[in-house]
């Protein structure tokens, strides 16, 4: 800001202090309403003076030189918005706020931007706008445009359903059962390769004998997911022999139970 344009500014709010602050000073209001009511009838007294310097009101100047150089409100309010890169998985979704939403499968692996909006999930590469979702609150589930998916006939020839299978099935049978479990529950296979690669990745920082009874021991509870086989590796769990074969829920829901427990890590923790 220039001396000159800083000096308008500040003379500016000096004449509001002087003839509607100090007007005001003494006078108590009972409501928002009512106070700038107040401000409104002093405000239109000051824009109507005549200036002694200029000969001429505020609000004559506005009107001739002001007035003829503005432009029509936006049609819209203005909406704030949240920027943040994004990267497109294998399942042609990115993630925000720990919901999921598609973009064209065609990008996959690349770096986007995401413009976040109150209602509305952009996303954007190079500069153009490729998809827009309504925004959801649902943490875990996926927003899915289905003109995103690969069509049938060219579907990805790295990523199938039965490769990520036998991948898993390289940790174990039971991991691979377990894998296909997760990609069968998904509305569509490839919303479960994040979930299923998840899995195989634990193998490097957990050993494939745990990771594979882990497996075991999540399809026998009737659950199988990512979370839980983290859960039950973190805490110890996975050799934890379940007390009976789970003929009802009540087993599997009593493990479930102590698997959403963060203190419980299972007796060989201690051994």
């Amino acid at each position: 800001m220039t001396a000159f344009s800083k000096g308008k500014v500040e003379a500016a709010v000096l004449v509001a202090q002087r003839w509607i602050l100090a007007v005001l000073r003494n006078r108590t209001f009972y409501s928002l309403n009512e106070l700038n009511q107040a401000i409104g009838q002093l405000l239109e007294k000051l824009n109507n003076r005549v200036m002694r310097h200029v000969k001429q009101s505020r609000r004559e100047l506005f009107e001739r030189h002001d007035r003829p150089a503005l432009k029509p409100l936006p049609i819209s309010r203005y909406e704030f918005a949240a920027w943040k890169k994004v990267r497109l998985n294998i399942d042609y979704h990115f993630e925000y706020e720990d919901h999921f939403y598609s973009a064209p499968y065609t990008l996959m692996g690349e770096t986007l931007w995401c413009r976040a909006a109150n209602a509305t999930i952009e996303v954007f590469s190079k500069g153009k706008r490729i998809a827009s979702h309504v925004r959801s609150c649902v943490k875990g589930k996926y927003t899915t445009t289905p003109e995103h998916r690969p069509a049938s006939h060219r579907a990805h020839a790295e990523w199938t359903p039965s490769r990520i299978i036998a991948w898993g099935g390289s940790i174990g049978p039971h991991t691979a059962k377990l894998i296909e479990q997760v990609i069968k529950s998904k509305p569509h296979p490839e919303q479960g390769y994040r979930s299923a690669l998840g899995i195989i990745r634990l193998e490097k920082r957990f050993g494939r004998s745990r990771v594979e009874k882990a497996s075991e021991k999540a399809i026998l509870l009737g659950s199988p997911s990512y979370r839980t086989i983290l859960t039950m590796l973190e805490k110890k769990m996975e050799s934890v022999p379940l007390a009976t074969r789970v003929k009802s829920g009540s087993e599997s829901e009593q493990q479930l139970d102590l698997l959403s427990q963060d203190n419980v890590r299972g007796k060989s923790y201690y051994h």
